[in-house]
């Protein structure tokens, strides 16, 4: 603040300024340069119809065709490292005169990944806990899934993946196609976890539950973690999902035109 009071009266725009004025003029003006938000520009060459695929399969279509009643879309994802956050004394309940007040120091209790796969059309939620992430434990969500009807005896089962470590790939592909023959794997284009459905699963995860970490043990996160799965399950519907290939389409002309503009001239 003094900074601010510095140069609005060294430009000779005011003789005197009070702190609280500056901060009714930076409240009011549009423009707010010490905020910032991250965002990811698409590098993937493939990213349209990789995108597009994904889109249609929300909206139940598959290469120009409506999926059939025995057809099933699921949207997996891993959630990694959770931790078991002790806290050195007991978080105090929210009362009327103040917030939960949760101790700042912790013990660390240890981790977990919790690996899910969302059916985005039939709003059933699986999911487990495991130690880490991996083949081995993505390939139990999946066998998890695929032994259960009605995605045991389904047409096809089309899992919308990203591009991690344990699911990329043609070895991966082959890996969990062999296993299930009615599996089809569409990978997301390279840094688009936001076209994945699960992801609004995970947001509300951590909101309801993981934040702010508070927990006895290993084995009451893992407990807190699944209860609320079960909790959310019986209550879930279909996510709203909004974003078409039209709005795709209109997101990547808009960053071509940004890209253009950044390009220096040719000489």
């Amino acid at each position: 603040m003094p900074d601010i009071q510095a140069e609005v009266i060294n430009r000779g725009l005011v003789a005197s300024i009070s702190d609280m004025t500056i901060w009714r003029w930076l409240d009011e003006d549009a423009i707010k340069p010490w905020t910032h938000r991250s965002w990811i520009f698409p590098r993937d060459s493939d990213f349209e119809p990789k995108a597009a695929r994904v889109l249609d399969l929300y909206a139940r279509e598959f290469e120009d065709r409506r999926l059939q009643p025995d057809e099933f879309v699921i949207s997996s994802d891993e959630k990694t490292s959770i931790q078991a956050r002790i806290r050195c004394h007991l978080s105090a309940a929210a009362n009327s005169h103040h917030p939960m007040l949760v101790e700042h120091e912790y013990d660390r209790g240890g981790s977990l990944a919790y690996i899910a796969a969302w059916d985005v059309h039939r709003a059933k939620l699986f999911g487990r806990l495991e130690a880490t992430t991996g083949i081995e434990p993505f390939g139990r969500l999946v066998n998890q899934v695929m032994t259960e009807e009605p995605y045991r005896s389904a047409r096809r089962v089309f899992w919308v993946l990203d591009n991690g470590s344990s699911r990329r790939g043609t070895a991966a592909v082959r890996r969990l196609q062999e296993a299930h023959k009615n599996l089809v794997l569409v990978h997301l284009p390279l840094h688009a976890s936001w076209l994945n459905q699960v992801e609004i699963y995970f947001s509300i995860l951590q909101r309801k539950v993981l934040t702010p970490a508070d927990t006895a043990s290993l084995d009451d996160l893992a407990a807190q973690v699944l209860a609320f799965q079960a909790y959310y399950e019986v209550r879930a519907r279909p996510f709203e999902w909004k974003f078409t290939r039209a709005d795709l389409a209109k997101l990547l002309q808009r960053l071509a035109s940004k890209e253009a503009g950044r390009l220096p001239e040719a000489a």
